[in-house]
């Protein structure tokens, strides 16, 4: 998806803006690849500095990425003056992430007034093989604007 269709439709360009200011995703060398309403895909290229002991991407890594395109997914359907936090995940690590690259592609199963839930689905790249390692459900929190009283 080309940087113009990303901003140009609703919802999505906050999602862009937010990404593009999020210092840990810079950080961590991620990049989103898609964004439409209700979808976020964000990979990552493998480096060492992000895996566990047996060379693997790291657990936390994973679930960082996953938390992150469902989010963002979620965000999408938010009204513009509303904030995004996540209130809980519940994630299953299916398969050693091993791999040059990691996928991760968040999207919404239901988005209420004050709650969203998301799931996301996270793979690898593995010598050009396409590998499930991980699957997560997410319930995020639509932080309104504070009203004046009075």
């Amino acid at each position: 998806m080309s940087d113009r269709s990303l901003t140009s439709m609703p919802g999505v360009a906050k999602v862009k803006r937010e990404f593009d200011a999020q210092p840990l995703m810079h950080f961590l060398g991620a990049e989103l690849t898609h964004a439409s309403p209700g979808e976020c895909v964000i990979e990552l290229p493998y480096r060492d500095e992000l895996s566990q002991h047996h060379g693997y991407f790291h657990g936390g890594v994973i679930g960082m990425l996953a938390d992150n395109a469902g989010g963002f997914a979620g965000y999408s359907l938010m009204p513009d003056e509303a904030s995004v936090l996540t209130v809980e995940y519940k994630i299953n690590l299916m398969a050693p992430a091993v791999g040059e690259r990691m996928i991760a592609e968040g999207s919404v199963v239901r988005a209420g007034r004050n709650l969203v839930v998301t799931r996301a689905e996270v793979f690898v790249i593995h010598e050009g093989e396409r590998r499930h390692c991980a699957s997560m459900q997410q319930t995020l929190m639509t932080m309104h604007p504070a009203k004046d009283r009075g």
